[in-house]
């Protein structure tokens, strides 16, 4: 089960806040920034088993 990603869950790669979670098939996870993602997403498409993706919060405006 996926649980949402918080500003807690940060970037393996840089630290930034993580908005992407790739899963592997062993049962190991990697989180990153949507910028990392988008740098390793070949290799990564190759290897998980499952990828949980929040980018589209990037975008996403809060009301006013």
């Amino acid at each position: 089960m996926n649980h949402a990603l918080t500003a807690q869950d940060r970037c393996d790669r840089c630290g930034a806040q993580a908005y992407i979670r790739a899963r592997f098939s062993h049962g190991r996870e990697l989180l990153f920034c949507a910028h990392h993602a988008r740098r390793y997403q070949a290799a990564l498409e190759r290897q998980i088993s499952e990828l949980h993706d929040e980018t589209h919060r990037l975008t996403t405006t809060a009301p006013t």
